[in-house]
């Protein structure tokens, strides 16, 4: 360094005296922004370096404070967790015993309206035994139950009692393979025997290929097995088809529907009619429209299938035509007409009564005169003869 010195002194003392005198001259030369050049060129070289290093310091405030925080973030995230835990389980528990609640109801009304004396159970096991079908209640010898008892559902049946305990009873499905029920259809009066396959749907047997079964005919219970009494809903005919030796016919349980959860032990059977609808098109009760309203038209209350406006719309176009002798589909007949009130219905349709084609418009020249069929109602026909002119 000493040789270095030695052999470029002046050299070095050239450069020394250049640089101070640039250092002199950026302090006094100032920019336009009247800031002196040597203080621009100070905070231009040390902003970098202060730029990393507040970085570096922010980003390891930011860390251990974060770390802290999430410390009490965590206890308060697991503190939720466990509360909205505790509150999805309520409402669940409330869910259940509102809609545990709902079938109770349901079964009471039943019960009230059924003329068969019943027994509420609630489900409470299934049964251990490989591919049997059996379900225990809470209902025992001590409430009544004996061995043979069916049991069902307010939408259909579901099985019978095999076994009883003080305390508790079995039930053996409808859908076990050993579970069998006499049947009835009930538009054609068909007799079969119930069997159950073990899963969903259950057979009806002994039905001859010549026997007429139609598809999604109802099944009812036919009182022959002496287990469940007559007019009991089976469920409907989803498969009809013609076997080897006896009709192929599958049918749905209805009982199973809406799942088995409490079901109704009959004590004491009645037999009843078998339904000429089925429980999906049983007659309904509709009320007349209100009074008040202007747009509606006056109607009594009616019990039977549901009436709608097309459907009355149709019965007025139907008696226009039976008035009108009018045969809808046939060419050349003409169009009745749709304008009749209901007075002028009734009128036409009464012997003796006046039609619209009995009046008779008077011109003004010949008050006695009648229209002829080929004349427009509101014009005379003249009487033939010679015209004289004026």
């Amino acid at each position: 360094m000493e040789l270095l010195l030695s052999r470029y002194r002046n050299l070095s003392i050239l450069l020394v005296t250049i640089l101070a005198q640039l250092v002199l001259l950026a302090y006094q030369v100032k920019s336009n922004q009247e800031v002196r050049l040597i203080r621009v060129w100070a905070v231009s070289g040390v902003t970098p370096l202060a730029r990393v290093l507040e970085a570096s310091r922010s980003g390891v405030s930011h860390f251990f404070s974060d770390y802290f925080v999430l410390l009490d973030v965590r206890d308060d995230n697991k503190r939720m967790k466990a509360e909205l835990d505790r509150i999805k389980m309520e409402n669940q528990f409330l869910r259940t015993e509102l809609s545990t609640a709902d079938r109770a109801h349901s079964l009471a009304i039943f019960q009230a309206q059924s003329p068969s004396k019943t027994i509420a159970a609630h489900i409470i096991g299934n049964t251990t035994e490989p591919g049997a079908k059996v379900v225990m209640v809470d209902r025992g010898s001590s409430s009544g139950i004996e061995k043979g008892l069916a049991v069902i559902t307010p939408d259909g049946i579901v099985g019978k009692v095999i076994n009883v305990y003080p305390t508790a009873s079995f039930v053996l499905l409808a859908t076990d393979p050993t579970f069998a029920a006499g049947v009835i259809s009930q538009t054609n009066r068909v007799h079969g025997t119930l069997r159950g396959q073990g899963y969903s749907t259950v057979t009806i047997e002994h039905v001859q290929n010549e026997e007429k079964v139609a598809q999604g005919e109802w099944f009812y219970t036919s009182g022959d097995d002496r287990i469940f009494p007559k007019g009991l809903p089976v469920g409907p005919a989803t498969v009809v088809r013609p076997g080897k030796t006896s009709k192929e016919i599958y049918v749905t349980p209805s009982g199973f529907q809406e799942g088995l959860e409490e079901v109704l032990i009959i004590v004491d059977g009645v037999h009843a009619a078998i339904p000429d609808a089925s429980p999906e098109n049983q007659a309904v009760h509709l009320l007349a429209p209100p009074a008040d309203d202007p747009g509606a038209t006056a109607a009594p209350a009616q019990t039977g299938p549901a009436a709608t406006d097309a459907d009355r719309v149709i019965e007025r176009y139907r008696k226009i035509g039976d008035v009108e002798k009018h045969v809808y589909g046939e060419r050349g007949s003409g169009a009745p007409n749709y304008n009749l009130s209901p007075d002028q219905l009734s009128d036409r349709g009464t012997p003796g009564g006046k039609t619209e084609d009995s009046k008779t418009t008077p011109g003004p020249n010949t008050p006695d005169s009648k229209p002829s069929g080929n004349v427009p109602p509101g014009m005379t026909q003249r009487k033939a003869g010679p015209s004289t002119n004026p």
